[in-house]
């Protein structure tokens, strides 16, 4: 994946994944993926939505409820993760309506016009690998999970949600020599507006109230919401948690 955008380019363009590129959310599509796939129970991966949804309810700010989400990750190999996410990825679109056109025709506009082109997630690397590779983008500023040995901690080092969004565009654009007044970032969520109004446009994806107001007293552009994301149809099990595979140290 190239590094450092087209030569001389004067702007960039920023998108948010989850809602803006993908019909569904990458982080709990992997998350059910790899719970089949480590024959644990439908039920499990219920319980663990209704956790982390209890505690956006309670009020807890996203930031928190991303690095709470990776607890289910502790002691899994990296690399096991990495090769099930691109396992993932090719059942994803073998399955269809994962990407959402108009974003993505967006986002190859920007391409054609020979600016960089950014993903800006709360998703992590392993997952957004495939889906930087097929889109050809130039950079991935994402969530980082914490990791020791080659293996996950269970709890994340870097969180890319809210303003630390804005603060990973506005220095990638300095980086890079691209005055972020003319770039443009692409988002669907409130917590997407501070990476907005880091940049010279906004454009909101979908129907947002927040997103939406601000757009209208912005003049900002809006794309249609994605479609509902279709229906994965999930691996048999490879193993469970009481007998993974060498190198995958998963507790019971």
């Amino acid at each position: 994946m190239p590094g450092d955008g087209p030569a001389g380019a004067t702007g960039a363009a920023f998108f948010d994944v989850d809602g803006t590129l993908t019909t569904g959310t990458t982080l709990f599509r992997f998350l059910e993926y790899r719970f089949a796939v480590e024959g644990r129970p439908p039920q499990a991966y219920t319980q663990e939505r209704q956790r982390l949804r209890a505690m956006t309810e309670a009020g807890v700010c996203r930031s928190r409820t991303n690095r709470a989400y990776f607890a289910s990750y502790a002691r899994l190999s990296v690399s096991y993760v990495a090769d099930l996410a691109e396992e993932w990825f090719r059942a994803e679109l073998e399955s269809g309506g994962f990407l959402h056109d108009s974003a993505v025709a967006a986002l190859r506009g920007h391409r054609a016009a020979g600016e960089p082109v950014v993903l800006v997630s709360g998703s992590f690397p392993a997952l957004l690998a495939p889906l930087a590779r097929l889109l050809e983008v130039d950079a991935v500023l994402a969530t980082e999970p914490e990791t020791l040995l080659g293996h996950y901690t269970g709890d994340a080092a870097v969180t890319m949600i809210g303003s630390t969004k804005a603060d990973a565009v506005r220095s990638w654009c300095a980086e890079h020599g691209i005055d972020p007044a003319a770039a443009t970032a692409y988002g669907d969520h409130a917590s997407d507006l501070p990476m907005l109004r880091a940049t010279g446009r906004g454009v909101v994806v979908g129907g947002d109230r927040e997103l939406r107001a601000v757009a209208a007293r912005e003049g900002w552009r809006l794309l249609p919401a994605p479609p509902a994301a279709r229906p994965l149809r999930l691996p048999e099990p490879l193993w469970t948690a009481r007998t993974p595979p060498a190198g995958v140290r998963h507790p019971a």
